[in-house]
């Protein structure tokens, strides 16, 4: 399943960007989960993600793992690729 990520860094975390980092990759590799793609943003969030995960459970853990280790926030919302959708459409109909 992918998944886009919104979120966001603490402030006693904005500052160790490495550390965040890596803590949050090998905890993600240990559910499953490939980030794909990372991007800083500026307003609401200060992060959008796109990651790959075995299951909605695995990335459900992975946020609470994130907001628990007072790294941040983050909503997570399931992706759906262009033919998914339309087969989805139809089946709508």
């Amino acid at each position: 399943m992918k998944f886009v990520l919104l979120g966001s860094i603490s402030k006693e975390w904005a500052a160790k960007h490495a550390r965040r980092t890596a803590l949050a990759r090998a905890k993600a590799r240990q559910l499953g989960i490939k980030i794909e793609s990372v991007y800083y943003t500026q307003g609401e969030h200060d992060f959008v993600d796109v990651a790959e995960a075995p299951s909605a459970d695995a990335m459900l853990a992975f946020s609470i793992w994130y907001a628990n280790k007072g790294l941040g926030r983050m909503k997570t919302m399931p992706a759906f690729a262009e033919k998914a959708f339309v087969a989805a459409a139809k089946k709508a109909r």
